[in-house]
């Protein structure tokens, strides 16, 4: 497995801490989780194109946001 080497601010390794106990994880586990359902929400993206007229992109059938 490749090996990626992050440097974070104290900050951030407060809350990734705080998530990874409250996930029951190492923080290691919680920011390896957070990466893999990033890489996979993106790759399930497409590109679309672009609509200028505002009221077309209002009741367009493009489905936005978070897929549950």
């Amino acid at each position: 497995m490749p090996q990626i080497t992050i440097d974070i601010d104290e900050k951030v390794h407060k809350v990734l801490s705080r998530r990874a106990k409250k996930n029951l994880m190492t923080v290691r586990e919680q920011a390896e989780d957070i990466i893999r359902r990033s890489a996979a929400s993106s790759k399930l993206q497409t590109t679309s194109d672009k609509i200028d007229d505002t009221l077309v992109s209002v009741f367009s059938r493009n489905k936005r946001g978070r897929k549950n």
